[in-house]
């Protein structure tokens, strides 16, 4: 009975407010995305018909020109008034519904979004996740170890990679590696004229495409890592009960792990949470550097083209993932941090 008592007062207490506030978030930044394209001067409609009109060059009737401009009114959800378009948007966005891509018509949105996603998710998880533990253990050893020359070294290292844009990290990869020493190829997810499987000459062809994009997010991922962790243990190794513990004879593997850095890597498992729920935005100037055909290739593409659907489409996306991310680590947050309670 006093366990269950205990659960519900964490569901009362804890997990109901945060998800009140998931529920608030998603609302709020979906109803910002429907409203902010609608206060902009340019009109979808008339745009998608000007282009139209430019590649085909010829006159179009009066009454093609309205028949044609009521249905992409109807294709942008622009069709009644704005909260008729608003209850619409809502109603599609419940039925996964993200409408057509106007650049790639008569493809829906969602499915363009798919074939997409897993290219950018599998890149953008393997390099944030290899960044985020090189990086700490690092900067974990190296502010431990703060007097040492090597630390400095590695420091001076980590603060001459961070500043690097990764889009020059990408062009000075595909100098040495492209040109110079003719290693990986220069674009592209997979040679031209393989067809994807999943065999294992697929596999390994997917593999050397991506690894000047992983390396190039990598190395500039590893060097934030390293010296915002680095400048957490530096602080923390001065707490007393670090100090309390030397003096108790502890080994130095045992207080750098389970002390130092135990404390340090707080902050950094909430930052690693936000991340990971970005990682549906794509990493976008990497893979237009790098034509990867992921999620950031496709919103370039969506910007360049004026495919309002698309880029609704991925916004929204992106509010659920880095909403749903944060609730995630906000939930399991106090099994890192002893100190928290559910109260």
């Amino acid at each position: 009975e006093k366990g269950g008592k205990m659960i519900l007062k964490v569901f009362k207490t804890y997990i109901i407010p945060r998800l009140i506030q998931y529920v608030v978030v998603i609302f709020v930044g979906i109803t910002i995305t429907f409203i902010v394209p609608r206060l902009t001067p340019i009109d979808p409609v008339q745009t998608t018909i000007n282009r139209l009109a430019a590649y085909g060059g010829t006159y179009m009737e009066p009454q093609a020109y309205e028949s044609l401009q009521q249905t992409l009114k109807e294709l942008y959800g622009l069709e009644g008034t704005l909260l008729e378009q608003y209850l619409a948007f809502w109603k599609h966005l419940f039925t996964f519904d993200l409408g057509p891509s106007l650049s790639m018509f008569p493809t829906p949105v969602m499915e363009i979004v798919l074939n997409s996603l897993p290219w950018t998710f599998f890149l953008l998880i393997t390099t944030t996740l290899l960044s985020w533990i090189i990086g700490n253990i690092l900067g974990g050893i190296a502010g431990y170890f703060k007097n040492k020359k090597w630390s400095d070294a590695l420091a001076v290292v980590a603060m001459s990679i961070y500043p690097i844009p990764y889009y020059v990290m990408a062009l000075i990869l595909v100098i040495l590696f492209v040109y110079v020493f003719p290693i990986f190829p220069m674009m592209g997810g997979y040679s031209i004229g393989i067809q994807p499987s999943l065999d294992w000459s697929f596999i390994l062809d997917v593999l050397h495409h991506s690894i000047l994009p992983a390396i190039s997010l990598i190395i500039i991922g590893m060097g934030w890592w390293f010296l915002s962790m680095r400048s957490m243990t530096s602080n923390v190794v001065s707490e007393d009960f670090v100090t309390y513990a030397e003096f108790a004879g502890l080994p130095k593997r045992k207080l750098l792990f389970s002390y130092v850095m135990r404390n340090g890597i707080l902050p950094q498992i909430t930052a690693l949470g936000l991340q990971l729920g970005g990682i549906f935005n794509g990493a976008i100037i990497t893979e237009v550097a790098f034509s990867y055909p992921g999620v950031g290739l496709l919103l370039k593409n969506a910007v360049t083209n004026g495919d309002f659907n698309m880029l609704m489409g991925i916004t929204v996306l992106s509010i659920i993932a880095i909403s749903t991310s944060s609730l995630v680590i906000d939930l399991l947050y106090p099994l890192f941090d002893p100190r928290i309670r559910y109260r």
